[in-house]
């Protein structure tokens, strides 16, 4: 027999072992909510803000323009904010709205990392607490708390970030939910793993195409 053909049973091992923890590393949505008209609308072709709603200003940048590849990728016209408008102008709804306005933005798909906890504790819903509008809860958003200071020395730890989509056309939120990462390495890769989720249950949704060509 080839041994080329048959890995070592300690090969195997490890293998699964990586496997497992990266299940375990991916997000879980909790708290899930959509309104009933959800079915019906269609992002492919509208021009969709992605937004990262954060005082840390790389990773509002990376994760901005990771959910616009991916958006684009579904025929969605993706922008991301932080090239929209300064950043002095970002952090108030009153001021940011004309920004939003004249960029001709349909949409909104916004992730806010929004606590740190130790694993075995259920995530809060947190989006709950805000308006069905978006400049409502943009708002608050950016007034809250946008550091998070999530400590990822603890062992185990968990990441929970709320996740809300809105339409513009009229304005009104169509998904939200929050969800918990556990044991992750940094933020970045909180908010990287979760925008494939999102977009995921974006497709399930009917919102963006099946087929990302």
């Amino acid at each position: 027999m080839n041994p080329r053909m048959n890995p070592p049973r300690s090969l195997i091992a490890l293998l699964v072992i990586v496997a497992a923890a990266s299940a375990a590393a991916a997000p879980k949505f909790e708290s899930v909510w959509k309104a009933a008209e959800v079915s019906k609308l269609k992002f492919a072709g509208k021009k969709i803000a992605a937004l990262v709603i954060t005082d840390d200003q790389p990773l509002q940048m990376s994760g901005e323009e990771s959910l616009v590849k991916e958006l684009s990728a579904r025929k969605v016209i993706a922008v991301p904010t932080y090239r929209m408008m300064p950043r002095e102008e970002m952090i108030s709804a009153e001021r940011a709205r004309p920004w939003f306005e004249k960029a001709g933005i349909q949409g909104v798909v916004a992730l806010r990392p929004v606590s740190y906890q130790a694993a075995g504790r259920r995530a809060p819903v947190v989006w709950s607490s805000y308006s069905q509008s978006f400049y409502g809860y943009y708002g608050m958003g950016w007034s809250g708390n946008v550091g998070v200071g999530i400590s990822l020395s603890k062992d185990p730890a968990s990441v929970v970030v709320e996740t809300l989509v809105f339409n513009l056309e009229p304005e009104r939120l169509v998904w939200a939910a929050t969800s918990e990462t556990k044991n992750p390495k940094n933020v970045q890769q909180v908010v990287g793993d979760l925008i494939e989720e999102v977009v995921k249950e974006m497709r399930d949704m009917k919102l963006v195409p099946q087929d990302a060509r």
